[in-house]
């Protein structure tokens, strides 16, 4: 045998098929997986304005509401594609109890409701806020 023969099994440069086809299927995989979280990135963009927004309109809400008249508040109502509701209740403190003259307070509670595509979402908002007397001479609503 010649010393300049090529021996047997010697692999010519370059490379096989196989080689080719797991490099492809990795690549896809990685593609696959940074689509899905440049859409999730996207998606949660878009929940984050609208909660924003949610947050926004319960804080304006609640402003509106610096004092609450002694039957309480209970209102609802929509805008821009969110519903909201408005309610207080009395809130219970020891000097209120005690002494007649004490400010009274009222829990407020605002509910910010709104739809994500099929899931509906949700913000609260609470204060105290002080219960608002008449002034002399001033009738009662």
């Amino acid at each position: 045998m010649s010393r300049h023969a090529p021996r047997m099994g010697r692999r010519a440069g370059g490379f096989s098929l196989l080689e080719i086809l797991v490099a492809f299927a990795i690549a896809a995989m990685a593609l696959g997986l940074l689509y899905r979280v440049s859409g999730n990135n996207a998606r949660q963009a878009g929940g984050l304005l609208q909660h924003e927004r949610a947050m926004v309109l319960a804080q304006s809400l609640l402003a509106a509401h610096q004092t609450v008249p002694a039957q309480g508040v209970n209102d609802h109502g929509e805008a821009a594609g969110y519903g909201w509701q408005v309610q207080s209740r009395p809130y219970p403190t020891p000097a209120g109890n005690a002494a007649p003259q004490a400010a009274r307070l009222h829990e407020l509670r605002v509910d910010v409701r709104w739809h994500d595509g099929t899931a509906e979402r949700a913000f609260e908002l609470a204060s105290l806020r002080p219960e608002r007397r008449p002034q002399p001479g001033e009738a009662i609503r």
